[in-house]
């Protein structure tokens, strides 16, 4: 039985030599041909990078025989790559798209493909849907339609560019001045040699853990996520550094380390940046946050009159507002940020004409050197900084939980998030939100949101309250509706 390629939030992912075998891969990359000559019958130019996982390399290769076939000529990553310095090579090199071998944070048997549009965003769902409507295309032509060997792959380096990109929004100045050191961890991923070089040439204290490449990550996920960052605390502590950043094994999602080892979840450091972006750029356009991130944002928002968009899960929605420039800042709870899409001037000619554009993909390089800036700037830790944002705005205390179901319960379940509560275990519904599964807002600001997983028997549960006591007696009855 052929595999169905089903691209989600953020591609395709699937267990190496499982699904992710070369035949299925062939499949999907000739599906994004078709696609791409449909866009750009003649002279289309697609990317072709890859995280550090077994056998990229060999992806690569294939990827770019098959894109030449259709006459497209592939611009090849020779090493591994982040993924914001792939979606920001797109829009420097004018290319067509780009195919990213990688599946981000998921554990080591796994591997996957992003595909990024000319604008070097995220695959939107119609463009997904049209690709795997060609890979059914040309499953069922018998795998014909690709034609003859085309143009020859040329060779691309996104690290000079993309850096260039960085020094311009980052204050490595502000960095060195108020002499910060830093302590970087990779997670052995595609972001060695682009956070750490980016500091030392400023003149930042830098050192590294995990800086070499190893195709299972040292035997886990590469999720920059609290449980696995103690080597990067350990570090911290032996060099006295402010700051830990890092990046997960495509660099697009980022993990913070406060000065004393605590770790700092994502909610609260797009908080802080979004509060840190209005107060050192002046920058008031607009935020974005997906549904399921903390309403400490929307605060912030009413407190700066600054409008808020909320979007469904998914950064490719929060891409667009980038794109579109109605946002400073966007970001969703599962550790993806990025910033405007901003032209700033130089000697009073737009720095645009020079194309000089940040990404509309998340960019966990960036939010690491901006939360080193904040840091320099202010001259406080994270913590100190959070507490100031309470006093300004009320606390907030979000989390997420995931909790697995029987079909039985997934189906009579399923049938539960169709209705409208108007009470929740003795708290009246404020707000029923539907933008992406099920949120209920209750009266007193506290808010509980269902999300069914398309891919597993899973429900992600996300909870918010304005202080632990609270948030552990919501998160117990949001549980509870789901099993009663």
């Amino acid at each position: 039985m052929t595999t169905q390629i089903k691209f989600g939030t953020s591609g395709w992912r699937a267990v190496m030599a499982e699904e992710f075998t070369f035949a299925n891969v062939r499949r999907a990359v000739h599906g994004i041909a078709r696609y791409v000559v449909s866009q750009k019958p003649k002279g289309a130019k697609v990317i072709v990078g890859r995280d550090p996982r077994f056998l990229g390399e060999s992806f690569c290769a294939m990827a770019a025989e098959i894109l030449s076939a259709y006459g497209i000529t592939p611009l090849v990553i020779a090493e591994a790559a982040p993924t914001p310095a792939i979606s920001y090579a797109v829009t420097q090199a004018k290319a067509d798209g780009a195919i990213n071998i990688t599946a981000s944070h998921n554990p080591p048997e796994y591997n996957g493909i992003k595909f990024s549009t000319p604008d070097g965003a995220p695959a939107l769902p119609e463009a997904t849907k049209r690709i795997e409507a060609e890979i059914v295309a040309f499953d069922a032509s018998g795998g014909n339609g690709a034609g003859t060997k085309g143009p020859d792959a040329q060779a691309l380096d996104p690290r000079r560019m993309y850096l260039s990109r960085l020094r311009e929004i980052v204050d490595l100045n502000v960095i060195r001045k108020a002499g910060i050191r830093v302590v970087f961890d990779p997670f052995w991923g595609a972001a060695r040699g682009y956070s750490d070089e980016l500091l030392r040439e400023g003149g930042v204290a830098v050192e590294c853990v995990h800086d070499y490449r190893d195709v299972l990550f040292g035997g886990h996920a590469p999720e920059p996520d609290d449980h696995l960052l103690e080597d990067c605390r350990k570090k911290m502590r032996e060099t006295k550094a402010q700051i830990g950043i890092a990046t997960d094994g495509d660099a697009d999602r980022f993990g913070i380390l406060d000065e004393d080892g605590t770790f700092f979840q994502p909610n609260y450091i797009i908080a802080l940046l979004f509060d840190y972006l209005v107060e050192s750029r002046g920058w008031k356009n607009g935020v974005g946050k997906s549904v399921a991130t903390t309403n400490l944002i929307n605060a912030l928002a009413r407190h700066h009159n600054v409008e808020l968009h909320e979007t469904p899960v998914g950064f490719k929605y929060i891409g667009e507002l980038i794109k579109e420039d109605k946002i400073c800042i966007g970001g969703e709870e599962s550790a993806g940020l990025s910033i405007r899409h901003h032209v700033p001037e130089k000697d009073g000619v737009l720095a645009g004409l020079l194309c000089r554009h940040h990404v509309p993909e998340k960019d966990g390089v960036l939010a690491g050197l901006l939360c080193c800036e904040m840091m320099a700037r202010r001259g406080k830790s994270l913590g100190k900084q959070l507490s100031e944002l309470f006093v300004k705005v009320g606390s907030f205390c979000p989390q997420r939980e995931n909790f697995r179901l029987t079909p039985e319960v997934k189906e009579k379940f399923t049938g539960k998030l169709r209705s409208e509560p108007r009470e929740f275990f003795g708290r009246k519904v404020g707000e029923v939100v539907r933008k992406d599964g099920l949120k209920l807002v209750f009266e007193d600001g506290s808010w509980v949101c269902y999300r069914l997983s398309g891919t597993e028997p899973v429900v992600r549960v996300y909870s918010e309250a304005s202080s632990a006591a609270e948030l552990a007696k919501l998160s117990a009855a949001a549980k509870q509706w789901i099993f009663e």
